[in-house]
């Protein structure tokens, strides 16, 4: 075993940067003995101090940390176009970029890892990669933004309202002050873009997954599911049906035994089904820089451990898959009409209802200034479910759009 250190570059030292340095310098004796070599930081990059030239020559693998599209990707390029093994945290960029830089990886013949992109210190990258590399994956159900988990948590344990919520996460420091791309969904769009890529090995892009995040979530629907006796998750899915696939986020009724019904606070979770495994969950913190830069560790272990021998350094997407359209998924849905206090008007919405097939599993009426018909359905075709709520926002009764959230089961 060689006594050199092994040179790591670093581009970005914010929360995530900052933790890795820390941890790095923690753990290189640890690392040393597990690899024979003790990781050193050679070089930081920020927007005020380093030199991206100098780094990457005196570097053997680069960390990027930084975020963002460019200048990361130009950075990531390049190192892999000298020799440099990489290793990102960069979800976004590894979700609208993959191809290239996966082709460059496989070109020059170097790892590209990138386990702290998916669900923080849950290593669900690693296991889709490795160990179920070989196994048919069927569907992904995840709980994969820790910002919002915390935000939902807060809405049903202390009745908090959205924006109260969100700013307690910020003054935790599980959102940032910009929170956006976490509380619209687009963080979870980029996340179950890369894991249904992996598990279906074929590339699934960023702008094909539909994604509604919880901004627009009203605290009485959190509320009447509550009631109901079910939480409200910001739910990323995946699913292979017959040779198509289909990738969605969005606010869902949760079965109270469902296992990711427990999820709480800004820890994440993902469960994988497929026939031979059946069923897989892996849980833990998704949000925190400490959480993360454990994942850039792993990631730089499993180079420093595999180098030079091939393994791992491919990407797997190696076929073409059809897409599934989202009006053809089944679920039961939870459906909230806001409408005058009038006779007629539950016959009314139950016919709309029928004339699209769908059937009717519970209903419960809410009186206020206006009365609130919730509505949970059977399983149903999701395009027949949305068309019978556009047909009662149409009626003369409706004073709101119809609110629509599908439900997740503990069978699905």
């Amino acid at each position: 075993m060689s006594s050199e250190p092994f040179k790591v570059g670093l581009l970005g030292h914010g929360t995530v940067g900052s933790a890795f340095a820390a941890l790095l310098a923690e753990r290189a004796g640890e690392i040393e003995r597990f690899n024979g070599r003790a990781p050193v930081i050679c070089g930081v990059l920020t927007r005020t101090r380093g030199d991206f030239e100098e780094i990457l020559d005196g570097a053997e693998l680069i960390v990027e940390v930084m975020g963002g599209i460019e200048p990361a990707r130009e950075y990531l390029l390049a190192a892999m176009c000298a020799g440099k093994d990489v290793v990102s945290a960069n979800k976004q960029l590894l979700s609208q970029h993959g191809e290239e830089l996966f082709g460059v990886a496989r070109e020059h013949d170097v790892h590209l890892r990138f386990e702290a992109a998916v669900a923080g210190a849950v290593p669900v990258v690693r296991l889709l990669e490795e160990s179920l590399a070989a196994t048919p994956i069927e569907r992904i159900h995840g709980i994969v933004n820790g910002t919002t988990n915390f935000i939902l948590t807060r809405m049903v344990s202390a009745g908090d309202s959205y924006a109260a919520a969100l700013h307690e996460a910020q003054e935790r420091g599980y959102a940032e002050a910009d929170p956006t791309e976490d509380v619209t969904g687009a963080d979870a769009a980029a996340k179950i873009a890369i894991l249904a890529s992996i598990a279906f090995h074929t590339r699934v892009h960023t702008d094909e997954v539909a994604y509604v995040g919880i901004d627009g979530l009203d605290l009485v629907d959190v509320e009447h599911a509550a009631a109901l006796g079910y939480p409200v998750k910001l739910i990323a899915s995946a699913m292979q049906v017959d040779g198509a696939v289909v990738a969605r986020v969005h606010p869902c009724l949760v079965e109270p035994d469902h296992p990711l019904a427990s999820v709480h606070g800004a820890f994440n979770a993902v469960m994988l089904r497929g026939r031979s495994i059946r069923e897989v969950i892996l849980e833990g913190p998704g949000a925190g820089g400490e959480e993360t830069a454990t994942a850039v560790i792993g990631d730089l272990l499993a180079v420093i451990g595999t180098s030079g021998t091939g393994f791992l350094q491919h990407d797997g997407y190696y076929r073409e898959l059809g897409r599934l359209p989202h009006a053809e998924l089944r679920s039961p849905f939870y459906l909230r009409f806001e409408v005058d206090d009038e006779p007629g008007v539950l016959a009314q919405v139950a016919q709309a209802l029928a004339d699209q097939q769908v059937s009717v599993a519970q209903v419960v009426q809410h009186s206020g200034e206006g009365v609130h018909i919730v509505i949970l359905t059977h399983s149903a075709r999701e395009g027949s479910v949305r068309a019978a709520a556009v047909a009662v926002a149409e009626l003369s009764f409706s004073r709101s759009a119809p609110v629509v959230l599908p439900v997740l089961e503990r069978s699905e």
